[in-house]
């Protein structure tokens, strides 16, 4: 069979499978969540009423009212530290109304607020009282603050990943029935799909803006802090402030993908100078001692970029691209064995190396290596 039929058959093949690819990877690439969030006071209180007044009344028979809190935040910097540590500054405000809230109202200088998830940091600023307003018979009380926030992200996607950073926020005095609420009123609109709470020009880096919203999530404690009758070890509503951040594919394509593609190539490249025909392989330089040392070269590359990636999910699973690098390893191992076994001839392997010049594995090679990155993708998926 002519050699021409043969790379006609790769080429159409290797075309039907890069449109499975780029067509999987676009799929992976939008985001379509849609998480159960308050969408204003309403909501907020039914799910309060369900979730938490009705089971208060069951277990805790002599627990004070409920106090509600209306407590806004407003997101004005964002940065990610490292793989499971993010930075925010911004403001978070909160309403005191007049003979509701009296006996709880921080002093000049003391914070209404406590974020349970941050972490001490060289840079973080304590929370700082910045305005102290009225409207109408409320008192509505801001602080500034800088916090570093320690979260478990996934990364498993990446680079097709999103990230849903959170802020939860406790009372100041947690230890009593005190529920913090959602201010939808200072937002101009709090809808399932609308942006709100974060600067408009806030500089993300390598991240787009997808959604931001407020929810609910109850607590689990095994302690009672040293509190007797604590009410908050169990059910306790927890109120968070999401926003969900999308990761920009180009910049980890240039700088992971592209390279690697490159690799892919180059060694794609090294592999059509094998051949048996003196004259051909003069003529391209071949020789087994200069392949193995194209393919050393090769290995070094991919390790080091390799490297550099593991270290920006130390701690993490193996993410989505680093299969890729996986299979350049496997890719690398078996060219410069197929090349070896070439060149001494080696009877047991005769049939596919030796026929028709190596064209079996030079043909295969690139649906080979497509098949391969669909079946990972399946796999991740």
């Amino acid at each position: 069979m002519k050699q021409s039929y043969w790379w006609s058959l790769s080429a159409l093949v290797s075309a039907i499978l890069v449109f499975i690819l780029i067509s999987m990877w676009v799929d992976m690439n939008k985001y379509e969540v849609d998480p159960p969030q308050l969408v204003n006071e309403q909501a907020a209180d039914e799910y309060l009423q369900q979730h938490w007044e009705a089971r208060l009344r069951s277990t805790h028979l002599d627990a004070e009212p409920t106090i509600k809190i209306k407590t806004g935040i407003f997101i004005q910097s964002l940065q990610f530290f490292n793989s499971s540590e993010v930075n925010l500054t911004g403001y978070i405000w909160q309403r005191y109304q007049d003979d509701v809230h009296d006996a709880i109202k921080p002093e000049k200088g003391e914070i209404g607020f406590i974020l349970p998830e941050q972490v001490n940091s060289g840079s973080d600023i304590s929370p700082r009282e910045v305005y102290r307003v009225r409207d109408g018979d409320e008192e509505v009380i801001g602080w500034y603050f800088e916090a570093t926030l320690k979260q478990p992200f996934d990364y498993d996607l990446y680079p097709f990943d999103h990230k849903t950073v959170w802020v939860r926020m406790w009372p100041k005095e947690f230890s009593r029935n005190i529920v913090l609420v959602p201010d939808f009123g200072s937002y101009k609109a709090t809808g399932q799909h609308d942006i709100f709470g974060i600067e408009e020009n806030i500089v993300l880096g390598t991240w787009v803006r997808k959604n931001t919203y407020f929810d609910y999530k109850t607590s689990s404690y095994d302690t009672n802090f040293g509190i007797a009758d604590y009410i908050g070890q169990e059910g306790f509503p927890e109120l968070h402030y999401n926003f969900v951040v999308k990761r920009k594919f180009e910049n980890a394509f240039t700088v992971y993908l592209l390279p690697l593609f490159l690799v892919a190539a180059l060694l794609f490249a090294a592999l059509l100078t094998v051949s048996a025909n003196e004259s051909l392989s003069g003529k391209l330089g071949f020789s087994t001692s200069g392949f193995i040392g194209a393919s050393s070269a090769l290995f070094f590359v991919v390790m080091l970029a390799h490297i550099q990636l593991r270290e920006q999910f130390a701690g993490a699973s193996i993410v989505y691209i680093e299969y890729f690098y996986i299979l350049m390893y496997a890719l690398l191992v078996t060219a410069t064995a197929n090349t070896y076994l070439f060149s001494i001839n080696a009877t047991r392997w005769s049939k596919i190396i030796l026929y028709n010049d190596n064209i079996i594995p030079k043909v295969a090679y690139w649906p080979v290596v497509l098949s391969a990155l669909i079946l990972i993708t399946l796999m991740v998926l």
